[in-house]
């Protein structure tokens, strides 16, 4: 019990850093008047895009609520108490709870990012960095303590998978949402303002400049938080399951629900908790900081939390005399993490070779341009695969799944200054919008566009990470759901009551498993279309509505008039809340009707194939959006003639076609992927109740 205990406090004192550091960024000089009235025109639309999407997610978790509490609840567990329920409803508020944080400080450090960065360089990045911080560890205190005390209150690891579910859900439906605004809002501005007005970027005078700066906010704050918040309590909760579950995992007996076994997963996040707040006080910048210094002010910290961690899980195993073989794995996912994060930097900054050569071929147009980037996503999943690859290996050969499941949790134990690099990036893409429409001196622009530069890099660096904490928490979902359909997974016996029926593993080259498989395989590839074509629509009506704008309102153009922001706002929200429903049922539908109909290991075989081409279909699609956006950058430093270049033109184009690659598609399958395992796993003794309709034709 004192290791839960300890778990707790240790979520508490995130929430206490959380709360510090804003009020401490809240604190800072939020810059002149006119600074203020734009920073107050993002924070207003973005509370109204979050506060309509939520209300049009009441009626989905009351339904799913319903659904629990009567089928799971009631007709499975024989249970008038609607404790599956009660943790999927906390699962929504707390993922919901975690996002609306984050991005309402993030809407206020914006413009207190543009402020310091009037001062210079370092205090511009130490806000940006602060308000990251506190997405950062907001997402971790409220997981960790959400999962702790639901587990200390049922006992039981299968009803607290409610909670993951529940965090899944909202996870998703914000991923998608938001990446549909943001990029609808994005593309439009960029393709009327830049391509045919030839204005700047962030131009007070183009009508979709605030939804573009509201967009950064909803998509790649409270969607990125939403997303890491559902990673995060969903690689704990597999690894519990995988623990209790088991009779026999590398020579241990019967484990019980506070056993060390059961905990380990609890007391490595609370470290990694506290590793994140320490490695947050590292990072620092000089006020000449060219990019590479930059990126090594943020390396910096990561590397330190990480080898922190690595410390403390080292403290834990020999304190509590746990096997050495879990250290190893959780070690394992700890070095995936930084292989990833450096193989996706790699192919993603303008420092190195990949990106500058898709800036080089805009002088030959746009066509080429994207086919470069293409072939950068695609050769940029090579790394990654064998990281994971080699991680699940050797953690299997320590600890089973147990020990792949542990390799995850060590990959997110460091989420909240993982998060907190990721998070910085919109504020201070906000930033510079607010110097460039506030008119301040070009230093104060240089200053936020060198934050802005790093801040797609970290962005990207967060998305190979979340990718790869996917692959892991899903492979680790999956053998928890095979045990809990009574699927044999190898390494593990599990204790069967007499009579129980159980299938001999997953056998791929059965006919329906295979169906399931090749079912699975198309999943990833069916949701990126349905949220590539929203942006496409979402932006189609943004681009009609400001090319409306610019003809007719008198005076845009010189400045004399003031543009309609407001209803570009109103479009995109429209936009993305009717066009993320269908991608949102989807993955709760599918993996539900496919248990049902051809049966649980069949499903099993649908998770197996949506992991295996998700996670190179994610990895794909943010390294190339990534690659796109930074070879932009590249051009716009002055390279190959700098902006209002045809060179520029091309590399405008191709950053427009990755944008919804990297912030919409790519991040959203993340969360496709762990949404299906995790509805697998809760509704597993439906199927096991169930006989599948097939097998009654």
């Amino acid at each position: 019990m004192e290791a839960l205990t300890l778990a707790m406090a240790a979520g508490g004192v995130a929430l206490l850093f959380a709360l510090i550091t804003a009020i401490r960024v809240l604190k800072a000089d939020p810059g002149n008047s006119a600074m203020q009235d734009i920073g107050l025109a993002i924070q207003e639309g973005a509370a109204a895009f979050l506060r309509r999407e939520y209300m049009w997610l009441v009626p989905f978790v009351v339904v799913v609520t319903g659904v629990l509490w009567v089928l799971i609840d009631w007709y499975i567990r024989d249970d008038l108490l609607p404790r599956t329920a009660i943790s999927y409803l906390a699962g929504t508020i707390s993922s919901a709870t975690a996002g609306y944080i984050g991005m309402n400080v993030a809407v206020r450090a914006n413009v207190r990012t543009a402020a310091a960065a009037m001062r210079g360089l370092n205090p511009a990045l130490r806000i940006a960095f602060s308000s990251g911080s506190v997405m950062g560890t907001t997402v971790v205190g409220i997981g960790l303590l959400g999962v702790t005390i639901l587990y200390v209150i049922f006992q039981d690891i299968s009803v607290v998978a409610g909670f993951g579910f529940g965090a899944s859900s909202i996870a998703l439906f914000a991923r998608v949402g938001g990446g549909i605004f943001t990029k609808a809002a994005d593309v439009g501005t960029d393709l009327v303002g830049k391509i045919e007005a030839g204005i700047p970027e962030d131009d007070p005078r183009n009508p979709g400049v605030i939804a573009d700066n509201v967009g950064d906010n909803v998509g790649d704050v409270a969607g990125m938080g939403a997303d890491l918040f559902e990673s995060y309590v969903s690689s704990i909760i597999a690894t519990i399951a995988l623990a209790v579950a088991a009779t026999t995992i590398a020579g241990v007996g019967v484990v019980g629900w506070k056993d060390d076994q059961a905990v380990l997963p609890l007391l490595l996040a609370g470290a990694g908790i506290l590793a994140s707040i320490m490695g947050t006080f590292i990072v620092r910048a000089g006020e000449q900081a060219d990019f590479g210094q930059l990126l090594w002010a943020l390396r910096r910290g990561i590397f330190a939390a990480a080898i922190l961690l690595a410390i403390f899980a080292l403290i834990i195993i020999i304190v509590m005399d746990l096997e050495w073989e879990w250290l190893w794995s959780i070690y394992l996912g700890l070095s995936a993490g930084i292989v990833i994060g450096l193989s996706t930097e790699y192919y993603t900054s303008y420092d190195y070779k990949p990106v500058r050569e898709v800036a080089e071929n805009s002088q030959t147009g746009a066509a080429t341009v994207m086919i470069s980037g293409l072939a950068v996503g695609m050769i940029s999943t090579v790394i990654p695969l064998i990281a994971i690859g080699i991680t699940i290996i050797a953690a299997f050969e320590f600890a089973g799944f147990y020990g792949v499941a542990l390799a995850g949790v060590g990959l997110l134990s460091t989420l909240g200054i993982t998060l907190a690099t990721d998070a910085y990036g919109p504020v201070a893409d906000n930033a510079g919008g607010i110097a460039e429409q506030a008119k301040l001196a070009p230093e104060v622009r240089e200053r936020t566009d060198a934050l802005d530069a790093l801040g797609n890099t970290t962005a990207a660096t967060g998305k190979g990470f979340a990718i790869g904490s996917a692959a892991l928490t899903s492979l680790a979902l999956l053998a928890a759901y095979a045990i809990a359909a009574g699927i044999t997974v190898p390494g593990i016996e599990v204790a069967r009551s007499e009579g129980e029926v159980t299938a001999a593993g997953i056998n791929l080259l059965d006919h329906k498993t295979l169906v399931g498989l090749l079912l699975g395989a198309m999943l990833p590839f069916l949701f990126s279309a349905f949220t590539m074509k929203a942006v496409g629509r979402a932006a189609f009506s943004i681009v009609n509505e400001v090319r409306r704008q610019f003809r007719e309102i008198p005076g845009i153009m010189d400045g004399t008039g003031r543009p309609d922001y407001a209803a570009c706002v109103d479009i995109s929200t429209k936009g993305a809340l009717k066009e993320m429903v269908v991608p949102g049922l989807m993955a709760v539908i599918v993996p539900i009707a496919t248990g049902l109909v051809l049966g649980p290991v069949a499903l099993g075989g649908l998770l197996m194939g949506a992991v295996a081409s998700g996670f190179m279909l994610a990895i794909m699609m943010a390294t190339a959006g990534g690659a796109w956006d930074n070879a932009k950058k590249y051009v716009e430093l002055g390279n190959y003639g700098g902006k209002g270049t045809d060179a520029h033109k091309a590399a405008v184009e191709g950053d427009m076609v990755g944008d919804p690659f990297k912030d919409t598609s790519g991040p959203s399958l993340n969360i496709l992927l762990k949404l299906m395992a995790i509805v697998s796993l809760v509704f597993a003794p439906v199927f096991l109740e169930v006989t599948p309709l097939l097998d009654r034709i």
